[in-house]
């Protein structure tokens, strides 16, 4: 199997580097395409075939949110998978975000056990 590409979005450099460096803990194959804001990450989307986007909820110009609802309104995107990986870590965030079509949730800080168990049910690798 060839290397993912993953969109990791988050307006934080290095949250964005905590993601792809625990990502590649896993010894999973992918190049990473980055974004700081959810405007930006929905130019990436159009322009790149992305496998699996880590998606941040609290962005500047356009909310991890907001991005979640218009690509998901977009039938390419529709079965896509969208991880979010946020500090909302409220039981009410967590269930708008799947409401919206989030595949799945990670609370921030990033735990490399979750992550993997996350990951695998994507089936990745």
């Amino acid at each position: 199997m060839g290397a993912k590409t993953v969109l990791v979005v988050d307006d934080s450099r290095i949250m964005r580097n905590i993601v792809k460096n625990t990502f590649l803990s896993m010894n999973i194959p992918c190049e990473f395409i980055e974004a700081s804001t959810g405007k930006e990450a929905l130019v990436r989307l159009d322009n790149n075939a992305i496998d699996l986007v880590l998606l941040d909820w609290n962005m500047p110009e356009l909310s991890g949110l907001d991005f979640l609802k218009q690509a998901r309104s977009n039938p390419l995107h529709k079965d896509l998978p969208i991880i979010m990986i946020t500090s909302e870590a409220a039981r009410y965030n967590v269930i708008e975000a799947l409401k919206n079509g989030a595949t799945d949730y990670i609370i921030k800080p990033v735990n490399e056990k979750t992550f993997q168990q996350k990951l695998a049910k994507l089936h990745l690798k």
